[in-house]
């Protein structure tokens, strides 16, 4: 019988149910998700395949300032919403727009913050997103703390905390960790490990067998799994949220996946890494194994497949013609969220743009005369 240390600890390789080719590992062969959640999960990596595409172009455009691409990652993104529950809540980093979108979010509205527009384009409570956080690990005490206080309602909401490989070398993760793990908070930590933060290796942030078994300093079980194989995700996720749900604590799963873009789109990420190793990384894309296994299955026909494209088109559509209409700001914006009530400072610096703002337009109409 295995101790509770045992069963801390991951596995010694990566949980896969699908290999490389698209062929069922022997694993596999027993325990691969349903058909239609299969296809679910391709729909909507090929709805995230293009809305990255379509965002870059966007930034090249000057419509959007920057943005972190998760293409490579799309399985990760799509397994980590595909899991939850409507009452449960997603935490997601700058990365994991796809992510959100996935989980019903409007795409302009999710690609505000990106833009410059907000600082959340969208509203959290609606499809129970939390905002897209660009300070490393920050969103996983606030993913513990509304885990908790969900345990404390006696509700049955979990968190999917997700954050990536450069992130569990902050401080904010272990605190994270060790807080969820004591007051056993239904949260469960998923680490996108795309091998490099930024432009340091994950060589030289760790030398843990695995991030998955940063877990066991906390009490909290690990796993890894492929993240580029989304039977594998559906299959390890699900499973960590229903044992949070049902009152086992936090959990931690690592996806071992790859970034095939730069950092963003103001990164040279041929400075620190070798075309070979990005060639190596292509050949195993997620989108390309799921489709091989389920044509070869006759789960999947063309008539399905131009349908999941054509879909996705009208996600790109939808995202181009918002991104391409111009807001106008409203200053007041800058005062009106901060609290519910302003403070007196927060009423004092209004009143000064409100004077510059009159005194600017009085300038303008003389100017005019």
């Amino acid at each position: 019988m295995k101790s509770d240390v045992d069963r801390m600890l991951p596995s010694l390789e990566p949980v896969m149910l699908l290999d490389p080719d698209g062929r069922p590992t022997a694993a596999g062969k027993a325990s691969l998700p349903a058909g239609e959640e299969l296809l679910r999960g391709l729909a909507g990596m090929v709805a995230a395949r293009r809305f990255n595409e379509q965002a870059y172009v966007l930034v090249r455009q000057g419509r959007l300032a920057v943005y972190p691409s998760s293409h490579g990652q799309e399985a990760c993104q799509v397994a980590a919403a595909q899991v939850l529950a409507d009452d449960d809540w997603l935490f997601p980093t700058y990365r994991d727009t796809a992510a959100v979108v996935a989980r019903g979010v409007d795409p302009v509205e999710a690609l505000g913050l990106l833009k410059g527009d907000w600082h959340s384009g969208y509203d959290p409570y609606e499809r129970r997103v939390a905002p897209l956080t660009t300070p490393l690990a920050t969103q996983l005490p606030h993913a513990v703390g509304v885990a908790h206080a969900a345990r404390l309602r006696g509700e049955s909401t979990v968190v999917m905390a997700i954050c990536g490989d450069g992130a569990t070398s902050e401080g904010d993760f272990h605190e994270a960790l060790n807080f969820a793990a004591v007051f056993r908070a239904p949260v469960v930590f998923f680490i996108q490990n795309n091998q490099y933060a930024i432009s340091v290796p994950l060589a030289r942030q760790s030398i843990a067998p695995s991030l998955a078994h940063k877990g066991v300093g906390y009490g909290i079980p690990g796993e890894q799994v492929d993240g580029n194989d989304l039977a594998a995700l559906l299959t390890v996720l699900s499973g960590a949220v229903e044992r949070a749900r049902a009152g086992q604590g936090p959990q931690l799963v690592e996806a071992r996946t790859y970034r095939i873009q730069a950092h963003t789109n103001a990164d040279d990420a041929t400075r620190y890494r070798t075309d070979d190793e990005v060639t190596e990384w292509v050949a195993k894309d997620p989108l390309v194994r799921l489709e091989t296994y389920l044509r070869a299955e006759g789960i999947l026909d063309d008539a399905r497949a131009a349908a999941f494209a054509e879909a996705a088109e009208e996600i790109a559509r939808r995202t181009r013609d918002g991104l391409n209409r111009d807001v106008e700001p409203n200053p007041d914006d800058l005062f009106r969220f901060v609290y519910s009530r302003p403070t007196s400072q927060l009423v004092d610096q209004l009143a000064v743009v409100h004077d510059e703002m009159s005194r600017d337009a009085l300038s303008r109409e003389e100017d005019r005369r």
